[in-house]
């Protein structure tokens, strides 16, 4: 006879996890995960196998999903990040690196002799990716900011000139936030007349922020990308990694093949798709709203704003990208670094200031630092 419960020792287990849980969950700060959800209304959906197998644009006979929801969260990006009206497409995916992998495999497809273009500063995921789709790349020197090295870019680009490009820009770069102008790169490749190229942008950090602030930076569909992955388990919040590709329709209609036993059409990246992440990226943007979530991207500037200030005030060299949530400043201690999880690289660290960070929060670090500040002298 089947039962739910666990043997004590085992319940014990879960029990000693979700302590643990709740412990780190509480204090960190370099890490771009948002925490302030609660989803308790979509609870009686996990007693459901909820798969979006195959094109959510195209009917299944799996019929236990979301797909209905799943297509109004893309629409809602597709108008956001300004996609080409009636020729706009895309699915939610298990985060930005699928996103990453997606718009890279749709850029190989439409030019297959193509070189790929990205920066120093690119997530580490893009190399893997373009390992796994055996795609030829050169890396781009980055300025002291972590954007594009522009000059760098055009100089390599004209060498080989006579290749297709296939860019991969930076819409907020993993350690310092940089955006790379993807308007400023189109100009490059006007310049240089290169006819077949492709632009992607892995905005999995900045993009859905930054299509409500103004100035608004160039990075979308009209300033010329041609694809956009984001995470939704950053500025939006989710309890499950999670994402959104768009591209254009008339791209993904390159690749796109029929599968019959599954009444749809192969063009994702998984076969089966988790069903539950549209439900919390659906469930957001009607109760937020635009109003909402340009609420939510206006408070964590404003706390990245306070956190730069409050580290400058003890001393420490504080700095931040233009109309950045990511605050970058030497690497404390180990043991602040580990208390506050906060990620290092080559003697940098960072906090990032998303919509559930406080000013309370910064607070007790700044404390936290100044403390350890007093011990050493």
């Amino acid at each position: 006879m089947e039962t739910n419960r666990l043997q004590a020792e085992d319940q014990e287990v879960l029990d000693h996890l979700l302590e643990k849980v709740k412990e780190q969950t509480g204090l960190f700060l370099g890490y771009p995960v948002s925490k302030d959800f609660d989803y308790q209304t979509l609870y009686d959906f996990l007693k459901y196998p909820m798969n979006n197998l195959g094109d959510p644009f195209v009917a299944s006979t799996y019929g236990v999903g979301s797909r209905e929801l799943e297509k109004e969260v893309v629409q809602f990006f597709a108008e956001l990040f300004r996609a080409p009206k009636d020729n706009w497409w895309g699915y939610v995916t298990n985060g930005g690196s699928e996103g990453n992998l997606y718009g890279l495999y749709l850029a190989r497809e439409l030019h297959p002799k193509a070189m790929v273009y990205y920066s120093e500063a690119t997530h580490y995921s893009v190399q893997k990716n373009l390992h796994l789709l055996n795609m030829g790349n050169i890396v781009i020197r980055t300025q002291e900011n972590g954007e594009i090295d522009y000059e760098d870019l055009e100089y390599t680009i004209r060498m080989n000139r006579h290749m297709p490009v296939i860019i991969m820009a930076n819409i907020g770069t993993t350690m310092t936030e940089a955006r790379d102008d993807v308007a400023r790169i189109k100009a490059i490749l006007k310049k240089l007349a290169i006819q077949h190229y492709y632009i992607h942008a892995d905005a999995a950090l900045s993009g859905t922020y930054s299509a409500l602030i103004e100035p608004r930076p160039a990075f979308d569909f009209e300033d010329g990308a041609d694809s956009i992955a984001i995470s939704g388990h950053k500025f939006f919040g989710s309890p499950m990694p999670c994402g959104v590709v768009v591209a254009k329709k008339s791209n993904r209609d390159r690749i796109a093949r029929s599968v019959a036993y599954i009444g749809s059409v192969d063009t994702t990246i998984t076969g089966s798709r988790n069903g539950h992440s549209p439900l919390f990226l659906w469930h957001t943007i009607k109760r937020l709203g635009i109003p909402g979530l340009k609420s939510r991207a206006m408070h964590s500037l404003a706390t990245a704003a306070y956190t730069e200030m409050k580290l400058k005030e003890i001393g420490i060299a504080a700095w931040r990208n233009q109309d950045a949530i990511t605050v970058n400043f030497p690497t404390p201690s180990a043991t602040i670094c580990k208390k506050w999880q906060l990620a290092a690289e080559q003697g940098h660290s960072h906090i990032i200031c998303m919509p559930n960070v406080m000013q309370s929060h910064i607070d007790l670090l700044i404390a936290d630092l100044e403390a350890e500040m007093i011990l050493r002298d």
